[in-house]
């Protein structure tokens, strides 16, 4: 009779803890829930807007002579698609936790380390706090810089309309009988691609390097490589 009442108070003391791990199983899952939604369907439509421009330039950019920038170009989308913040905001707008951390309320990422890590304290517990922060930083340093690099809205919208009206000239021109060295010879042309090669630079400095580069090159092969800047709207 005493091993059964003792046989059930031992299945009690059982309920009772699987009754508190599922409270902190809920708990947890509440606390990984807190994501900030908005900010991140916001990070993800700008992301995919600049990736989006970058490749319509790298499109604009023809022929040999811009292969260098084009290819520049092409790795800075690729980085910005694997960049740690967007692929957490990708996560984010599905409902799936952020891998790196990003999107999430203040609350929840300091109960979880908490929790996981409840050996440390003093010295070493405020070393790791630090650490956490200073990651976090370097983490959010690579999307700050693509969000304030490139043009103002009025300058993009230049930047556009030029493409537009060099390739509309050029047409222009060609139904007239003109060669494709004359379209680029024409002084409206040579204006519109000198002001949109001027956009693309402040857009992104490293384009004023590869431009020099592809020039360079040009001119070693031949005495037409002066022409390479109006070729780039071709």
């Amino acid at each position: 009779m005493a091993a059964v009442q003792t046989e059930v108070k031992g299945m009690g003391e059982a309920m009772k803890q699987a009754e508190a791990g599922m409270a902190l199983f809920a708990k947890d899952t509440q606390e990984e829930a807190k994501l900030d939604v908005p900010s991140a369907e916001a990070f993800k439509q700008e992301q995919e807007a600049a990736m989006k421009a970058k490749e319509e330039e790298a499109n604009a950019l023809t022929g040999k002579e811009n292969k260098k920038a084009r290819t520049e170009i092409s790795k800075q989308v690729a980085a910005m698609k694997v960049d740690p913040k967007y692929i957490d905001a990708c996560k984010v707008v599905k409902g799936l936790a952020p891998p790196s951390g990003n999107f999430q309320f203040a609350g929840a990422p300091k109960k979880l380390d908490a929790k996981t890590a409840p050996a440390e304290s003093g010295p070493a517990a405020a070393e790791a706090a630090e650490g956490a922060q200073d990651s976090k930083k370097a983490k959010d340093a690579k999307p700050k810089k693509v969000e304030s690099a490139g043009l103002s809205k009025a300058e993009r919208d230049e930047l556009e309309k030029l493409k537009a009206d060099i390739i509309s000239r050029k047409s222009e021109l060609k139904a007239a009988g003109k060669t494709g060295g004359e379209c680029n010879k024409d002084e409206q042309v040579v204006a519109w691609v000198a002001r949109m090669n001027e956009l693309k630079i402040k857009e992104d400095p490293s384009l004023a390097a590869a431009g020099k580069d592809g020039k360079d090159a040009g001119k070693a092969k031949k005495k037409g490589g002066n022409l390479s800047s109006a070729q780039q709207a071709t």
